[in-house]
């Protein structure tokens, strides 16, 4: 069994003098996401209850929202801020610290959690190749772990009632599970040292009468040290009956909890999307206060003629 180990702590201060670092080098073009890479203005989300459709959610926010709010709050501090702006930054500062991940891929619906998936597994030394980087077998290695995962956690803590029909469908006895076909979409190369984080998540709402024969699953394996995703995978799996020897309908159990586990796919995609713009609308302020208005004056940290 795969070891849960929780992430790295991330020292407050010490992002905020990386990023007071990173921005006095200045923007590379008139475009650079220094200059406004996003805006909650056309994208703040509207108070909406947890059941709102999918018609409602908020956009998903930027591919490197974590990276820009982060540079974009240190260019507010080179500018200059006061102890309640200090104090604005830092609340963001420690969002991104403590609720990156969660909030990284439950903005897609994924579902965080060590019972459903892979939480900070540390990449070993020898699953990297002679490349000098993890080997991309390893990824499928990380996927299937995080899927047994996934399947496990509804037979132990979300229907124990049908605990041995869930735990039956990772076994050739009666009803199980095959993989049709499992496709990966590398982003990085992936060194060590580094953890990786990995969660699946349903790709579509169960539909059909009778029951469907098989269903997709999208997998994310998520790195640490650049948090961000470094993989992608796509999971096409049958529902296959042993003993008739060929695919058969998803049991109503599964039907059943499949349902359940996409709205709450789909809560934690509004919860996660709406926190983000939350923070995005933070930072934005603490610009207009700072450094975007006539009077901004850019603080290198010398001395002042009296």
């Amino acid at each position: 069994m795969p070891s849960f180990l929780p992430p790295a702590q991330v020292r407050l201060a010490g992002r905020l003098r990386v990023c007071r670092r990173v921005l006095i080098s200045g923007a590379p073009s008139p475009h650079h996401y220094l200059r406004r890479p996003f805006s909650v203005s056309s994208a703040r989300p509207s108070a909406t209850s947890i059941s709102d459709s999918v018609a409602k959610l908020p956009p998903p926010p930027p591919s490197r929202w974590i990276a820009e709010l982060r540079t974009r709050i240190g260019k507010c501090l080179v500018f200059g801020c006061n102890s309640q702006q200090i104090s604005q930054a830092a609340v963001v500062m420690r969002a991104l610290a403590t609720e990156w991940r969660e909030l990284l891929v439950g903005s897609e619906g994924f579902l965080t959690g060590g019972r459903r998936g892979l939480d900070g597994r540390e990449i070993a030394w020898g699953e990297m190749d002679s490349f000098g980087h993890v080997n991309n077998v390893n990824y499928y290695r990380y996927a299937e772990s995080a899927r047994v995962n996934w399947i496990t956690n509804f037979a132990v803590h979300v229907d124990p009632e049908h605990r041995e029909e869930w735990r039956e469908l990772m076994s050739p006895r009666a009803t199980g599970l095959i993989m049709r076909s499992l496709k990966a979409d590398f982003k990085f190369p992936m060194v060590y040292p580094d953890k990786i984080s990995v969660y699946h998540k349903l790709r579509a709402k169960p539909e059909g009468d009778p029951a469907p024969s098989s269903f997709f699953l999208d997998c994310i394996v998520l790195s640490h040290q650049h948090r961000r995703a470094s993989c992608r995978l796509e999971e096409d799996i049958v529902i296959y009956d042993y003993k008739a020897g060929g695919k058969t309908s998803m049991p109503s159990f599964m039907v059943e909890l499949f349902e359940k586990t996409w709205k709450l796919q789909q809560q934690e995609t509004l919860r996660a999307r709406t926190r983000i713009w939350d923070l995005i609308r933070s930072v934005e302020k603490l610009e207009k206060e700072t450094w975007d208005r006539p009077d901004a004056v850019e603080d290198m940290g010398g001395l002042k003629e009296q």
